[in-house]
């Protein structure tokens, strides 16, 4: 038997789109580790009977397991916990030693702020120490514990897994939670599931669509499999969870891919093009990495700080030039103002042009120059909105001019510029590069 878990995001603020929610997806990524399968995640807002109607409807699912996140902190909408103990039937008792353990918390933090009103922070934190009885406690990492509360003996009903809000809080709390074994009874049916990532780039997903019709034409039994497919940042990912028994279904699954998108199939292992790229620059010439510099205008400095995210990015990111107006283009990265004035500054030779003075300008081996319409407007028809001119120079010789035309609003555009970019730079750092440099054709990037 499975396990199957549920997931409820409380906050009124996560519900009405002022605080992006980040810990449903990350529990969920935690979950799939662990082989439970998760079935639902919901958002509700800091009222007591939505948190348990929520609550009633994923134990009526025959749910194992629910984590929730959120309303565990000293104010009167942090109401969780108290909601959690009415769903479990278990009274809330104040647990001294808890508190004691929050008071020491909160002694330094009341040290440096004198004029705080000690009697509001004392009936916060003895709040914080009332818990659900017959609850596990997890240490606290802020101030708010988390808790882990079990239906009653003899009942049947989920484990309910109560964190606080703030993921620099939550995610700790939940590790803790799994490596001191708090949830080994709930979690000792779990499964062994594999999850594999492929990655493809430059096909629309109307392609997997109709390779999973021919995996199943050609007798790949794909009801074994769970896949999943998905755009995301201009890619397609295809990711499939199967347990142990469905290897040689996955397996099979897997060569078809392989077989029929090998040109757009970037990743195999999992790996993400922001991982790739900062592989192949930190093996460069010698005991060096490769030095990269951007030039860009319609995106900003977006791919700059796209290529200093992962750690040690400074070894080989050297910097990013932005340069909106021709002016800019010519003072910063030396792009000549007749070839602006000839050609116009979205073109491929001004794209060539940003390249090769940025590696002047910082002395890079790669120069990233893209130029581009992000809109809303400023277009033309022979120059729409959307159409971006890119160019990748070196390392070496070697290099790549290309442009696109990517429908949809100035933050798609942006947004797909930068990932179109990646992918140009991981073709010449694979040896996939051109010379000397050509002009592309226009390639229209589905939305």
């Amino acid at each position: 038997m499975s396990v199957r878990a549920g997931i409820v995001v409380t906050g009124t603020e996560v519900l009405g789109g002022r605080v992006t929610d980040r810990n449903g997806p990350w529990l969920a990524d935690r979950l799939h580790e662990l082989g439970v399968e998760l079935t639902h995640i919901t958002t509700v807002g800091d009222r007591p009977a939505d948190i348990l109607a929520a609550l009633r409807f994923m134990a009526d699912q025959g749910l194992n397991l629910i984590a929730t996140s959120g309303g565990v902190g000293p104010t009167a909408d942090d109401l969780t916990a108290e909601t959690v103990g009415e769903f479990q039937g278990r009274a809330m008792v104040l647990d001294e030693a808890l508190e004691r353990r929050i008071n020491e918390i909160l002694r330094d933090f009341a040290k440096r702020r004198p004029n705080l009103d000690l009697r509001a922070l004392r009936e916060g934190n003895r709040k914080q120490a009332m818990i659900p009885a017959g609850s596990v406690i997890l240490e606290p990492v802020g101030t708010a514990p988390g808790l882990i509360v079990p239906p009653q003996p003899g009942t049947p009903g989920p484990t309910v897994v109560v964190l606080p809000g703030p993921p620099r809080e939550l995610q700790p709390m939940w590790r803790a939670a799994v490596a001191d074994g708090a949830l080994s009874d709930v979690l000792a049916n779990a499964s062994d599931y594999h999850q594999c990532t492929l990655r493809m780039f430059g096909i629309p997903e109307s392609e997997i669509a109709e390779t999973l019709r021919v995996a199943e034409r050609s007798g790949i039994d794909l009801r074994q499999l769970e896949i999943t497919t998905c755009m995301h940042h201009g890619e397609i990912e295809v990711v499939t969870r199967h347990e142990p028994h469905a290897q040689e279904a996955y397996e099979a699954f897997h060569a078809m891919v392989r077989e029929r998108h090998q040109d757009t199939l970037f990743s195999e292992d999992g790996s993400t093009i922001d991982e790739q790229i900062a592989s192949l620059l930190r093996t460069g010439p010698g005991e060096r990495p490769y030095t990269v510099v951007t030039a860009e205008s319609c995106t900003g400095g977006l791919l700059a700080a796209r290529l200093t995210n992962p750690p040690g990015a400074s070894d080989y990111v050297l910097g990013g030039i932005v340069a909106y107006s021709n002016d800019a283009k010519a003072a910063l990265a030396g792009v000549p103002a007749e070839l602006i004035d000839r050609h116009g500054a979205v073109s491929a030779e001004v794209a060539q042009a940003l390249a090769r003075g940025a590696i002047t300008a910082v002395g890079a081996d790669i120069g990233v120059g893209i130029t581009g319409i992000a809109g809303p407007t400023g277009g033309s028809a022979q120059k729409p909105v959307g159409l971006v001119w890119f160019c990748v120079s070196g390392p070496g010789q070697a290099s790549l001019t290309r442009s696109v035309h990517i429908p949809g609003s100035r933050a798609d555009v942006r947004d797909r510029a930068t990932t179109v970019a990646m992918h140009l730079l991981r073709r010449v750092l694979s040896g996939q590069g051109e010379s000397p440099m050509p002009v592309g054709g226009a390639t229209r990037l589905k939305a």
